[in-house]
């Protein structure tokens, strides 16, 4: 990583975790050409996910936003393990954001921001993104969020 991913990371207090392992048939991410795609990624600290349940119910915007975060730093991590290093990633092109929410809930772009805020926060420019924010029933292993990622590589 250059010296800025890492002193933007060390500076917000987070540490790249070890990639997760698919938990099914799937990849977790794939590259072609100069784009890396990842799959899906869910708010995993520590191996365990930092809260369950539906926004809007079980978990304020806020919280949501901060398993949003938690998903960002896992696309991270299956960067860094695509790439072996970071700076290599040259933008951050989109992002879709799966908020698992009560039927009512309207404001799944306001829980997006938590994830894309990490982006811009450790990348910088790099980190700037177009993104949709989708509404769902529910999620893998009852996660309230999952981010998944195409960026641009070197």
């Amino acid at each position: 990583m250059t010296s800025t991913i890492e002193t933007r990371l060390k500076d917000l207090g987070i540490t790249i975790p070890e990639s997760a392992a698919p938990a099914a048939a799937y990849l977790p991410f794939s590259q072609s050409g100069n784009l890396l795609f990842t799959s899906g990624q869910l708010p995993l600290k520590d191996g365990k996910l930092v809260s369950t349940g539906l926004v809007g119910r079980d978990l304020t915007i806020e919280q949501a936003q901060e398993a949003a975060k938690y998903c960002a730093i896992n696309v991270l991590s299956q960067a860094q393990a695509a790439l072996g290093d970071l700076k290599r990633i040259k933008r951050v092109i989109k992002i879709t954001v799966f908020v698992a929410s009560v039927v009512d809930f309207t404001d799944q772009h306001v829980v997006a921001n938590g994830g894309s805020q990490l982006f811009i926060d450790v990348l910088g420019d790099a980190g700037k993104h177009a993104r949709s924010a989708v509404g769902m029933a529910g999620l893998p292993l009852n996660a309230p969020v999952e981010i998944e990622a195409i960026l641009e590589v070197e």
